[in-house]
Formats: structure tokens, C-alpha cells, sequence
């Protein structure tokens, strides 16, 4: 009796560690977000944003686009959208973003931005603040891509304190370059832990060689004289298609999937899909992280 009762034990012992790990509440989701971001204009940010989307949503992905440049937003431009709600209404606490989100049918959700409204392209305390908790309805999103306008401003900054990674984009030109180094110096100086992915995208290259050589340079200067990490994650051919691409107002991994810039945007993406994401805390870090800059 005293063996069979000793057996019963066991099997309950048993029993019970099967059921804790059948019961085991999940990990919550992750939602990566993405800042996309550069020194000046006319670098292919936005193009870069777009068709970075799509590829993360062929593998799967429940993806968003924000199109954070306010007042100069072409995002929709540029995929032949004419949103009838944008940012501004949630700013002015018109529309809830949920609203105005937008489905295309590029299989991602795009949520508009602002054109020709200069008055809120520095937005007030309260907006932001009210624009930061209405971010918390995009959750459910697996990925967030922020196009940012080019250069510095509150908002910029506030979104790439938001976001897991901040990709810079910057050309071969040399102004290109130079303005890509200011973006990472005012960036390192105005966080007081920096714990953001840092990365690097050169387009337009003629050149697997030319990219990495300007990608050397960057990152060699962004380390010694600013004392953090940059990671280079890869480079775009200059392609007259994409130019292309941009007048039909398609996206060129839409127009050209076999492309060389497609295949480019491809391998970013994989090389993203490899990269740990820094932050532990999930989506509810967002308020912590974006008041984290130094005022």
C-alpha cells in the first residue's frame, strides 16, 4: 500500500509540474519601434520607411507607418493616399489614432501626418503628452516605423527617445555625411543613457565598396569622438527605378521586387529580424523613454 500510495504522489507531482507549464501565463507581446530618422533632406528617408514596411509585412508582420514629419508629411504622397482624418486631429483631441488609422493595400496600416500646418510643427506639452498616450492604442502592432521630418527638432528627438532602434540615413555626399554626424552628436548628447539601437543606412551607393567605406568613417568617428555605438546595417544601390518608383507613386519593392534595392531593403530588414531588441520593458516604457532626453 505504502508503494502504491508513494506511486500516486509521484504521478501528482507529475501532474502538477505538467499543468504549471501548460498554464504559464505568456510573455507579452513586444511591439519594436522603429525611428527613421536623418541630418538633412532628400536622403530616401521616407522611401526607406515605406518599403522597409512592406518587406517586414511579407514576412508576417503586422506593421504601422507614422508619418511623424509634421507639416511636410508625404508619406501618403508617395503611396497615392488622400487620408481624409491625419495627426492633427488626434493632436487637437479630435480624432483618437485608432480613427485614423488607415489600411492600404500594401499590407500595411499607415497613420498620417500633417502638410502645409507650420503652427504645430513644435508641438505644446500637453499635445505631445496627449499624442504619447494615444501611441499605447497601437500595441497590438508587432512593428511601429516612425518617419521622422529631417533634422532636429523636440519632436524628432522625442520620437528616437521612443524607439528600440534609430536608423540614420545618410548619402555619400559629404554634407550627407556631415549632417548624419551631427544627427548622432546631438543625439548622444541629449540622452543620458543612450539605450537605443543605434544604426546606420547609406543610400544611393554606386557600390558595395563606397558604402562601407563611408560607413567605416562613420562609425570609426561616432565611437572615437562620441564615445558610443553606431551599427552599420547596410546600404541601398542607387537605382533610377526607385526615382521611378517614387513619380508612380508605388513602392519600388511593389514595382521591382527582383530589384537591387529591394533586394537591399531585404537584407535590412533580415538584419533587423537578427538584432535583439535592447529594451525590457515593452510598449509601457514609451513614457519613461520619451522624457528621458535632457530639456
Amino acid at each position: 500500500m505504502e508503494d502504491q500510495a508513494e506511486g500516486l504522489r509521484e504521478l501528482m507531482r507529475k501532474r502538477n509540474v505538467s499543468t504549471e507549464s501548460v498554464i504559464k501565463p505568456k510573455e507579452p507581446k513586444r511591439t519594436r519601434i522603429i525611428t527613421v530618422t536623418s541630418g538633412k533632406g532628400g536622403v530616401g528617408k521616407t522611401n526607406i520607411s515605406i518599403n522597409m514596411a512592406i518587406a517586414y509585412a511579407r514576412m508576417g508582420k503586422k506593421v504601422v507607418v507614422m508619418d511623424a514629419d509634421l507639416g511636410l508629411a508625404n508619406v501618403n504622397v508617395m503611396l497615392n493616399i488622400v487620408p481624409k482624418w491625419n495627426l492633427y486631429h488626434v493632436m487637437r483631441k479630435q480624432k483618437t489614432m485608432k480613427e485614423i488609422l488607415l489600411e492600404t493595400k500594401y499590407g500595411i496600416s499607415l497613420v498620417a501626418g500633417v502638410t502645409g500646418i507650420s503652427q504645430i510643427a513644435n508641438l505644446s506639452d500637453d499635445e505631445r503628452q496627449n499624442f504619447i498616450v494615444e501611441l499605447d492604442s497601437l500595441t497590438n502592432a508587432d512593428i511601429i516605423i516612425i518617419d521622422t521630418s529631417a533634422g532636429v527638432s523636440n519632436n524628432v528627438l522625442d520620437f528616437i527617445a521612443a524607439a528600440d532602434d534609430a536608423i540614420i540615413i545618410t548619402t555619400p555626399e559629404p554634407t550627407s555625411i556631415t549632417d548624419a554626424y551631427s544627427m548622432a552628436k546631438i543625439i548622444a548628447s541629449q540622452f543620458e543613457d543612450l539605450n537605443i539601437g543605434l544604426k546606420l543606412v547609406v543610400n544611393q551607393v554606386k557600390s558595395a565598396t563606397e558604402a562601407r567605406q563611408v560607413a567605416e568613417r562613420m562609425t570609426h568617428i561616432v565611437g572615437q569622438f562620441l564615445n558610443i555605438e553606431m551599427e552599420y546595417l547596410g546600404f541601398i544601390y542607387n537605382d533610377m527605378r526607385v526615382a521611378q518608383a517614387v513619380l508612380d507613386q508605388k513602392p519600388f519593392i511593389i514595382t521591382d521586387h527582383h530589384g537591387k534595392a529591394s533586394i537591399c531593403i531585404q537584407h535590412l530588414v533580415d538584419r533587423m529580424e537578427k538584432t535583439e531588441l535592447r529594451q525590457k520593458n515593452g510598449f509601457g516604457a514609451l513614457f519613461k523613454r520619451l522624457f528621458s532626453r535632457k530639456l
